[in-house]
């Protein structure tokens, strides 16, 4: 089956419809829950807070119905809650930092199991400045093939 051209008015109504999704507010929580509250106040109807704000009716009731299953769960003591944009790089850049440690400790760690075994410390057992290094950075990779990094 082949579509049917578009006519010029059907052409231009999808070019506006392009055009509203594109450039669509976002609304921030403070204004949804505003919106919200301003609804369930009853004072208007529905479609007037609607109206004023731009928004379909149905987008209304979906973050009525969000904003009410938030607060029925919160009431039921469940107070797990998604973590913000800067509350997750923060907690990013800590792990980060926390494998950063680990493979230091563990390089360290490594070092001291090999210079026990080699005896490191007693006179003229020591390891040439070019084997630490190669048994560092040998060390160093495999972490960051154990650690995915």
């Amino acid at each position: 089956m082949s579509q049917k051209p578009l006519t010029q008015r059907a052409a231009a109504e999808e070019v506006v419809k392009g055009i509203r999704r594109a450039t669509g507010k976002q609304h921030s929580a403070e204004e949804k829950i505003r919106i919200v509250l301003a609804g369930l106040r009853g004072e208007d109807s529905i479609a007037e807070p609607c109206r004023r704000e731009g928004i379909a009716q149905s987008l209304y009731y979906s973050w009525s119905k969000e904003f009410l299953e938030a607060g029925k769960r919160r009431l039921a003591g469940d107070t797990a809650r998604q973590a913000t944009s800067p509350e997750v790089k923060e907690l990013r850049a800590e792990a980060a930092a926390l494998k950063e440690a680990v493979a230091d400790l563990t390089l360290e760690n490594r070092l001291l199991k090999k210079k026990h075994d080699r005896g490191w410390g007693r006179p003229r057992m020591r390891y040439p400045a070019a084997e630490k290094l190669e048994i560092i950075r040998r060390d160093c990779q495999e972490f960051r093939v154990r650690a995915g990094g």
